[in-house]
């Protein structure tokens, strides 16, 4: 399959949330790859994700349970000054992407970064940023959104910037993790198998 790439899209728009309905996205990619007792392997996470699409997909609407947050709002609000810093720091160009579609699944980078590269910014606490500094290392939690970017657009590295103003840049580049990439395929095609199965049962109620 080929990625899709949709810049003419404003990230946060109706039709943004539209492209996004009812589909896999990588924020939320992580509990898929949590392991569960089900027969599939999929954890409690996954189903209560998979219930909320089956809704979308049925009403049509984006779920609204998640309305963003201080740290969501404090991240677009800091995403480009942290974007004009990497381009200094590393002498490399932005281009704005809305969202990339394959494998059945969404992914909204920060930016793409020419033809292999894709750039996830996050914004940190200055505590928090300290730690990430001093680890020299891309936090756990933001590990699969990373790798189901790579997946998605079939690129092959990824910068991750963690940034909070008035404190040193961090820029770590990740390259693909085929480990985690194939599991990740392999949980989708499960997921969107029993997602299937249960949105006809519950229309046929």
């Amino acid at each position: 399959m080929t990625a899709e790439i949709i810049r003419n899209v404003e990230q946060g728009s109706p039709e943004w949330h539209g492209l996004r309905l009812g589909i896999i996205t990588m924020s939320n990619v992580d509990c898929l790859l949590v392991d569960g007792k089900h027969s599939s392997g999929l954890g409690a996470g996954a189903f209560t994700y998979m219930n909320q699409l089956i809704g979308e997909r049925i009403c049509g609407e984006p779920d609204d349970s998640f309305q963003g947050n201080r740290h969501t709002e404090r991240g677009h609000t800091f995403e480009d000054p942290a974007g004009a810093l990497y381009e200094a720091q590393t002498g490399l160009v932005r281009q704005k992407a809305a969202i990339i579609l394959n494998h059945g699944c969404g992914y909204s980078p920060d930016s793409t970064i020419y033809d292999d590269g894709l750039l996830e910014i996050k914004t940190k606490l200055p505590k928090i940023q300290v730690e990430v500094i001093l680890s020299g290392e891309v936090p756990k939690e933001h590990l699969p959104q990373c790798q189901g970017g790579l997946w998605v657009s079939e690129r092959e590295w990824i910068d991750f910037v963690s940034y909070w103003p008035g404190m040193p840049l961090f820029v770590k580049r990740v390259y693909r993790d085929e480990i985690m990439i194939k599991k990740m395929a392999t949980r989708t095609k499960i997921f969107y198998e029993i997602l299937e199965k249960r949105m006809d049962a519950v229309l046929g109620a």
